[in-house]
């Protein structure tokens, strides 16, 4: 009986000194796999990774990982204009079977999906902010950019002018906007244009200002865009990718 009593002491302890071993191995694995990520990517902080799964070790003595997942603050995403970046408040991405070298300086995701939030100011600089003349002596530009409910943007538009040199136009509208993703672009489109009472505007010249669209190009590892919608906060756009390099 004593001897059992010691036999399961020395499991007990084993056991822990084993869960001890694996969580700083692992705590030290994301450490590294963090450094990396921010060198490759040339981020300005360093990123959070989190390996899930338990036991680490037995991962990996299997060469691969089953869960990693990776959040990326302040993101400088390129927009396909030179010199021109949009700001990713908060982007994350869930990886799966991850393999990776030993020394971590390479990883590759079979599938990752996530998603990325933008704020409305930040969109806001993609958006005709310039007055701009849309017919009848009357200039209107986008002043402001929110949360329209169920999955809109709310686009509010600045009038001004003189119609027709005699009666005077101060005015800001508003009107609810679709928001999708098509060819790596966020895409805002105007379900219908702003009623203004006595102007009947141009389509064509209007939709120049409550119609935009943004490109959002080379993404950490290579995700691409999937979907978006409208939040309270900003736009939420789904990633996805599949082959994606955390690092090397």
């Amino acid at each position: 009986m004593r001897a059992l009593r010691i036999l399961l002491i020395i499991v007990v302890v084993l056991g822990a000194l084993f869960v001890i071993v694996d969580r700083v191995a692992v705590h030290f694995a994301e450490g590294e796999a963090a450094d990396k990520l921010k060198a490759t990517e040339n981020l300005a902080s360093t990123p959070d990774v989190d390996i899930k799964g338990f036991p680490f070790l037995t991962q990996v003595a299997g060469g691969s990982l089953d869960d990693v997942e990776v959040g990326i603050k302040d993101y400088e995403a390129a927009t396909g204009k030179a010199g021109q970046t949009i700001r990713i408040d908060h982007l994350t991405a869930d990886m799966k079977d991850v393999e990776f070298s030993g020394d971590y300086s390479s990883a590759t995701a079979a599938t990752a999906t996530g998603t990325a939030t933008i704020s409305y100011a930040e969109l806001l600089k993609t958006a005709r902010s310039e007055p701009t003349d849309v017919g009848l002596g009357v200039k209107a530009r986008i002043v402001g950019l929110s949360d329209g409910g169920n999955g809109k943007i709310k686009v509010a538009v600045k009038v001004q002018g003189t119609v027709a040199g005699a009666v005077p136009v101060d005015r800001t509208v508003s009107v609810l906007s679709s928001v999708t993703v098509e060819n790596d672009e966020v895409q805002v489109h105007a379900d219908s244009l702003p009623a203004i009472s006595g102007l009947a505007l141009a389509e064509n010249r209007v939709r120049t200002i409550t119609d935009f669209q943004q490109a959002i190009d080379r993404l950490p590892g290579g995700i691409e865009l999937d979907r978006v919608q409208a939040a309270p906060d900003g736009v939420e756009i789904s990633v996805k990718g599949s082959h994606v390099r955390l690092a090397g």
